[in-house]
């Protein structure tokens, strides 16, 4: 396909032009240009083995990997472990390793990513600083997606954010607040994970 037949099939949305550049490897492009990429461009044995969602799985990890290294203000050899997080500064630390290893996404592009008010740049701005903790685990959460985690992978978050919690701030009611978050958490993963094992079988 031609860059011209490939925004025609789209509606002009990526342009012709974004394509292109998107292509040239003159600078690293949005991930809706990518993903946009990949589907108009996928062909018929991808649509029927789905093959699709794993090119897609793997060209996050390069995008990824692109926008490390292109605009991070350092370098991580590997991504955040939360299981590792015991302590609040543990937690803090993790949260701006975390943002670093996913590019380095701007406050205002990280607010775009969410619903109106969940993560507003200004706070964000103050988390990626290590000045302050996500205020609620609502807010935590938007932050995870926003740095493009997955929901199984937000689930071991908030359980790192409880054991910190639990160590550093053992009486407070915010304490209970990230419990109560995590067990929501895991109880809708366990469902979600019985209801593919459901599909399977039937």
């Amino acid at each position: 396909m031609t860059y011209e037949q490939m925004a025609y099939v789209v509606n002009g949305a990526p342009s012709k032009a974004t394509f292109e550049r998107a292509a040239s490897g003159a600078s690293v492009p949005s991930w809706e240009t990518i993903y946009t990429f990949l589907v108009v461009t996928q062909i018929r044995e991808e649509i029927f083995t789905g093959r699709l969602d794993v090119a897609i799985d793997r060209a996050m990890d390069l995008w990824l990997d692109a926008r490390r290294a292109t605009r991070a203000p350092y370098y991580l050899h590997k991504r955040p472990d939360p299981d590792l997080v015991g302590s609040v500064a543990d937690l803090s630390r993790a949260l701006r390793d975390l943002h670093v290893w996913v590019g380095y996404p701007s406050p205002g592009e990280m607010e775009g990513m969410c619903g109106p008010g969940e993560l507003p740049r200004s706070t964000t701005r103050r988390i990626i600083q290590g000045r302050t903790l996500p205020a609620s685990p609502e807010q935590a959460i938007a932050f995870l997606k926003a740095c493009y985690v997955h929901p199984l992978g937000i689930e071991r978050w908030l359980a790192a954010a409880v054991r910190a919690f639990e160590r550093d701030r053992p009486h407070d009611l915010e304490t209970y607040s990230w419990v109560k978050a995590h067990a929501k958490m895991r109880k809708e993963n366990q469902e979600h994970s019985d209801d593919q094992l459901i599909e399977r079988v039937a």
